[in-house]
């Protein structure tokens, strides 16, 4: 089997997944920014020539890219983020890389999802947001999809799983403002200065959703928040049935 860890930020997904791999010992566990069959994350996805260039670029850190990297499918993933260097502008130049937040047109983007989905053949995985979470941001804020067209797309990944072993937990948000509340707490600095908030904040308003629908700060990343999270239970119960449970957030028993 394998389980796939949903639900909002804040909603303990990394809690589950850890009590999961708890449970399950002899199951690997996959997190955001890990190299993952199903996913890519804070992953830089490249052709070989745009790896080449990248190696030749960074010459001095070499290494610790090609220790980061695996191929597939004529393409190499970098897990960047892994990356601990002090090189000026390397993590900034990765992140173009990434295929979400509008940086691929959707007919590519789709191509990428869908045909990785096909392609995973693993078992005894847990994966951590790798289903929902950065798609459907991507599909919402960046290409101001409708809920019937992001379902429509979610018809053709549960055809592209088809057959796999897999069950879904997807940790509900009972109270999103608390929730995202504890969050801005949890996420500060020592001096208590808020490191994540800031960052979602203007990932949030600088999105065409937000431009295109002329909302933003704390209201408006609640109110988009509590729409992704009714659109992904939707998508759970029509689409995925008997493969997904819906657990409240940190109110249930392992």
């Amino acid at each position: 089997m394998n389980y796939f860890v949903e639900g909002l930020q804040g909603s303990g997904k990394s809690t589950l997944v850890g009590k999961l791999s708890d449970k399950y010992k002899d199951h690997e566990a996959v997190r955001e920014g890990d190299y993952s069959p199903v996913e890519l994350a804070w992953c830089a996805y490249v052709s070989m020539d745009q790896y080449d260039s990248i190696l030749e670029k960074y010459s001095e850190i070499k290494p610790l890219i090609e220790a980061k990297s695996v191929s597939e499918d004529e393409h190499m993933i970098i897990c960047y983020t892994q990356i601990i260097t002090d090189v000026p502008g390397f993590h900034r130049d990765l992140e173009q890389y990434e295929i979400y937040n509008g940086r691929r047109d959707f007919d590519e983007f789709k191509d990428i999802v869908l045909g990785r989905y096909r392609r995973w053949n693993t078992d005894k995985m847990i994966f951590e947001c790798s289903l929902f979470q950065n798609t459907v941001e991507d599909m919402i804020l960046y290409r101001c999809l409708s809920d019937e067209e992001i379902i429509d797309f979610y018809r053709e990944v549960c055809n592209a799983l088809e057959g796999k072993d897999m069950h879904i937990y997807y940790l509900k948000t009972e109270n999103i403002s608390e929730s995202i509340d504890i969050i801005r707490k949890e996420r500060s600095d020592d001096d208590g200065n808020e490191m994540w908030y800031p960052l979602m904040i203007r990932y949030f308003d600088e999105s065409p959703y937000a431009k295109k629908y002329g909302v933003s700060g704390n209201e408006g990343l609640l109110a988009h928040l509590e729409h992704r999270q009714q659109l992904e239970l939707r998508m759970c119960q029509e689409l995925f049935g008997d493969k997904c449970t819906i657990l409240k957030s940190k109110e249930y028993d392992i």
